[in-house]
Parts: structure tokens; sequence; C-alpha cells
């Protein structure tokens, strides 16, 4: 896997911004164009699974992961773009420092152990830009951090403890919208409850519980901010039982209600094919 070398520097910002946005495909036969660009290009995959190819190199990049396009290299998508793929994308340039003395040095393709957090960063970067008060320097400095985000140390799963944990965390994410219970996801994983919780907890550091309403609730985030759904929709097709035991959740993990988090947040860029 290659690495790309960006030169940082706290003297000066060496990143500068362009534009950002969040695709979504709606199927149609759409594809990835192939092009050379003068700008980098970072992209997350919030869903789905995202095949691109650049020069001699072919990338297959999941939900969560991210991948690092660099500027004047041809690059293009393999075959049509699945319905439902989602992924944010933002443009920049770097401008290296004179003494060239900082490197952030990341994989083109990287797991994010914790890829919400980047998510935040383009939906702040987001919400900015769609309002027309983002600054510049404001921009510049969230697009640094969104590097420094992919850049440092990720904890993965690699043993056969921290493999079971991923299973059951995988199996949250696809199933998240059934009444799923930490016993049910034991059961269909194969394993003793108690044993799977305790390795679930070692690894992830949060309990089978926990993991599933934070799943709701992030899938809910997306539903509030691209969907015209109700809070009674988003509830029930997230996989909670009532809208008011869904405000409570929702609150617990974004210190803020359904309704005011869709206000708050919901200038977002979005293109479509």
């Amino acid at each position: 896997m290659s690495v790309s070398d960006l030169p940082v520097s706290f003297a000066h910002c060496p990143v500068k911004a362009q534009n950002a946005g969040l695709f979504v495909s709606s199927g149609n036969d759409a594809r990835h164009p192939t092009r050379i660009i003068s700008s980098h290009e970072l992209i997350l995959v919030r869903q789905g699974q995202l095949e691109m190819w650049e020069e001699d190199q072919r990338f297959c990049v999941g939900e969560g992961q991210t991948l690092h396009l660099w500027p004047n290299r041809r690059h293009g998508g393999i075959g049509t773009l699945p319905k439902g793929l989602e992924f944010y994308w933002i443009h920049f340039e770097i401008t290296p420092p004179a003494d060239n003395t900082a490197v952030i040095s990341m994989p083109q393709v990287q797991s994010l152990s914790r890829p919400d957090k980047l998510e935040s960063l383009f939906r702040f970067f987001l919400d900015g830009q769609e309002a027309g008060d983002l600054e510049p320097c404001s921009a510049n400095f969230i697009t640094l951090l969104m590097l420094y985000e992919v850049a440092r140390p990720q904890k993965h799963a690699s043993d056969v403890t921290n493999a079971l944990a991923e299973r059951a965390r995988n199996y949250i994410h696809l199933y998240y919208y059934r009444d799923i219970t930490p016993g049910r996801v034991a059961e269909a994983l194969g394993y003793n409850p108690d044993y799977l919780g305790r390795v679930f907890r070692e690894v992830y550091h949060c309990t089978l519980t926990e993991e599933i309403q934070r799943r709701r609730v992030k899938k809910a985030c997306t539903y509030l901010l691209d969907s015209d759904m109700t809070i009674e929709e988003i509830a029930a097709a997230c996989g909670f039982a009532d809208a008011g035991y869904f405000r409570r959740i929702f609150r617990r993990y974004q210190h803020t209600t359904p309704i005011r988090y869709r206000n708050s947040n919901a200038r977002v860029h979005i293109n479509t094919h």
C-alpha cells in the first residue's frame, strides 16, 4: 500500500481547502468520471463500497475507510456506482513549508477506528460552506484536522479475540434496525452472551448495548439530515421501539433533541446521480 506524505507546520497552514460535498448514489448506471485534476482529494465512505483506480492502482474502499487521491494523476471509477453508496469528498491543495521539516504520513487507503470523528469534521465544513460563512482560514485548518485524523495511528482487530469483537460490531452495523439485543447478537454468532460482552468491552471500551444504540443514533442522524421522514418514521427505521425512547437515547449521545439536530445541521451540499 502506498503512503501519502503531506508537509505540515504550525507556523502556517500548508493546506488550502477548495470545496467539499456528500455524494449519494441513486444507481441508474452512474459512473465516477475518468479525469485528471490539479488538487488532492480525500474521500470518506459513509455507506456502501466505492471501487476506484488511480494510474496503475486499484482501490476498494468500504464503510469507515478513506481514500486519498493525488493531484495530476489520472483516476476514475470501476464499474457503475451502486445504489445506496454514500461518501464525503473534499478537494484541497498543499503548500510545503520552506524548510519542509514536518510531514504527515498516511496510507492512501485508511481504515478508521472512529470514522464518526472524521464525519463530524466533514459535517462542520459542509454546514459552513452551505451557510456561506466558512472563512478560508477556518476551512484550511478544518481540512488539516481531517488529514491528522486519517494519519493518526488506528486500532484494528488482529487476533482471535479482537476478530470476534469485530464480528459482533459488524453484525450490529448490519442489523441495527432489527429487534436485536446483546443476547441475540451472541446467539447469532454462537457465543455465550457474557463472554461476548466481556470481549467486546475489552476491545471497543463500550457495551454491546451501547454499540447498538450508537449505531442506531448514527443512522438516525443520516435520516434527519438527508430525508424528510418524521421522528416516528426514523425511530421505527432505526430499530427503536417507540419515538419517546428514541428521543431519550438520541439526546444521550448527541446532547440535543432530534428536531434541534435536524434544524442546526441540515445545510449540506449533496450531489446525486
